[in-house]
């Protein structure tokens, strides 16, 4: 479908459809399941079209009720969805949260040979730059196959020789890689690519061996601005010249899927705006408390501003 207006904001990577428990049980006793629609990169498009970015999202689903269910619901927020594609030989992932009395959450995922992963460097050559501020990559989308790697390495090529400014999430999914020192090369390679990079203190330590976000910071060597979230403790952003924290408000967490993308959302949405460090990250705390107090990896945030950071 055509584009309705030119993005400032493109995220790439796979959605899928989310199937969770509606009494709160664990997917063995249950007996009614939720659907619901979930991805990192169009949680954070998602959220930005809230804050009133023009954002695109830029994907493959299959031809079927899920895929079309998926690119409506993300449409349906305001996304641009002119760069997803529908794959009629491979079918649109899906994920399963499991809920236990402990109130920790386990995720299945049933994506092997799903349309997202069949992605390639194609994909991404067809991605218009021209007026996009800022290009969102995630750590999840180089696993999923060489295509898909192939179309993460192209895209950020791309954007560095059109001067769009990158930003890359960590987001480690372990189950996605053949070992941790493959994740840690590929994921390593593509921080140092990134003007903005987020990631977990703890992603960090798994990954790299680093105990803290100073430690971080030292490893990585961004090229830019760095990200560090330490969960309810907080986040730390390092820039040139500038190291500032900014405590996690305290939040009584129904769940913790899906807050990371929140808070890169809050953070970059107040990036666009203008906004001083400070706000960006407090932001991006507010954000990620919606999501934690929640069983969804998005909660709409239209009533939030950044006006109310400042105030």
């Amino acid at each position: 479908m055509p584009s309705p207006y030119r993005p400032e904001v493109i995220c790439l990577g796979e959605t899928m459809a989310q199937l969770t428990p509606a009494d709160g049980a664990g997917l063995e006793h249950s007996r009614e399941i939720r659907l619901a629609v979930a991805g990192a990169e169009s949680t954070v498009a998602q959220y930005l079209a809230d804050l009133g970015h023009r954002t695109a999202w830029a994907s493959r689903v299959g031809d079927d009720p899920f895929g079309r269910r998926i690119v409506t619901a993300v449409a349906g927020r305001g996304v641009d969805v002119a760069h997803v594609s529908v794959d009629r030989d491979a079918p649109t992932g899906v994920y399963f949260k499991d809920p236990a009395p402990d109130g920790t959450t386990r995720v299945h995922y049933y994506r092997r040979g799903s349309a997202a992963s069949r992605m390639t460097a194609a994909d991404a050559e067809r991605i218009a730059l021209d007026g996009v501020r800022l290009l969102h990559l995630t750590g999840i989308t180089p696993a999923l196959s060489e295509g898909c790697a192939d179309a993460v390495r192209v895209l950020a090529e791309r954007a560095a020789a059109h001067g769009t400014p990158l930003s890359f999430d960590v987001n480690h999914r372990p189950a996605l890689w053949s070992s941790r020192e493959l994740a840690a090369q590929a994921l390593l390679d593509l921080a140092r690519r990134a003007d903005i990079v987020f990631v977990g203190r703890d992603e960090g330590e798994a990954l790299w061996g680093t105990a803290t976000a100073d430690d971080l910071h030292e490893h990585l060597a961004p090229r830019g601005t760095l990200v560090v979230k330490d969960g309810p403790v907080g986040a730390t952003v390092f820039a040139p010249g500038v190291r500032e924290f900014v405590d996690a408000p305290a939040v009584e967490v129904v769940e913790a899927v899906g807050a990371g993308d929140a808070f890169a959302a809050g953070y970059l949405g107040g990036l666009l705006a203008g906004a001083a460090q400070r706000d960006r990250l407090a932001l991006g705390h507010r954000l990620a408390g919606r999501t934690l107090r929640s069983v969804e990896d998005y909660v709409p945030a239209t009533d939030i501003t950044l006006s109310e950071e400042r105030g």
